[in-house]
């Protein structure tokens, strides 16, 4: 098995590139001018934003490819595993920032971090930018740069933090525009989740596995939970989990017509542990309980 190589602090992560310490909490640097990661497997105990500046080609989209050339951002959290396959004569370009927990702790981005769900969108999910937004993210990149290069006074840590949180909030813009840029390949990707879900509950599989998560239909389409859920949302306006149970109540609107089955025996086939717990979401989507509905109709 690949052993995983631990990276906790900015200080060995600038020693692995070769750049110089200027924080201990943070650092920025052009990666042309930085030593490329060895090839391996990486576990970051910060976060970590790259813009790069090179020609992306052809880039991978689960199984689609998308052509983009203007330089793609990715962004990793705290804990994530990442594996690195260098090249033979590779000098990447661009941007990178990373910076650790403990420099935004008591500033107000700390408690806005959750919000960007990106930080937990797979590598090949990237923020594609235009020329335009590429130089918005660059000015923040040297404003963030040039106060890393005065000395630390009062004030250094809360306009750092503040030009973090804006960069982060252009990014999230440019991921809504990119869902909307992007909206046929969404659609097909909301297909092929609708044609999941119908096949999950004609299977069997909710009496044998319980009730589907997120997290399986994300693996079937080959995303991370996050953009899925994120793009569903863009989509239908619901969470992926609101669209999941608003299907399985169809299915069980359909199902208690058979009274042949009791309300229980329906509950199981849906992939409830617990017949009650069927009962309350049928509720608390209808208005009804599951025998009153079949009362009614």
């Amino acid at each position: 098995m690949e052993e995983i190589i631990k990276v906790d602090t900015i200080a060995q992560y600038n020693a692995l590139k070769g750049v110089p310490n200027r924080h201990p909490l943070i650092s920025h640097f052009d990666s042309a001018t930085a030593t490329p990661l060895p090839s391996g497997k990486f576990n970051f105990g910060f976060y970590a934003i790259f813009l790069k500046g090179v020609d992306c080609g052809k880039l991978q989209y689960g199984r689609n490819t998308y052509d983009y050339e203007e330089g793609t951002m990715v962004f990793m959290g705290p804990g994530q595993v990442v594996g690195i396959k260098s090249q033979k004569d590779y000098n990447p370009k661009g941007n990178a920032l990373v910076f650790h927990p403990d420099f935004i702790k008591g500033t107000a981005l700390a408690s806005k971090m959750n919000q960007y769900s990106f930080f937990s969108y797979a590598l090949d999910e990237a923020l594609h930018l235009s020329l335009k937004e590429q130089q918005i993210i660059k000015e923040l990149f040297g404003k963030i740069d040039y106060e890393l290069d005065q000395n630390i006074d009062k004030h250094s840590k809360t306009i750092i933090a503040n030009n973090i949180e804006l960069l982060l909030n252009y990014c999230e813009r440019f991921y809504d525009r990119q869902f909307i840029t992007r909206e046929d390949v969404n659609s097909n990707t909301i297909s092929k989740f609708e044609k999941l879900l119908n096949n999950y509950f004609d299977s069997g599989s909710p009496a044998n596995h319980g009730l589907p998560s997120v997290g399986y239909f994300a693996e079937k389409l080959n995303l991370s939970a996050n953009y899925f859920g994120d793009l569903v949302k863009k989509e239908t306006g619901k969470s992926t989990m609101d669209y999941i149970h608003l299907k399985l109540i169809d299915i069980a609107k359909e199902r208690i017509f058979n009274a042949e089955k009791s309300i229980s025996e329906i509950a199981y086939e849906l992939g409830f542990k617990y017949p009650q717990h069927f009962s309350r979401l049928f509720k608390k989507n209808t208005g009804m309980t599951p025998n009153e509905y079949r009362l009614n109709n």
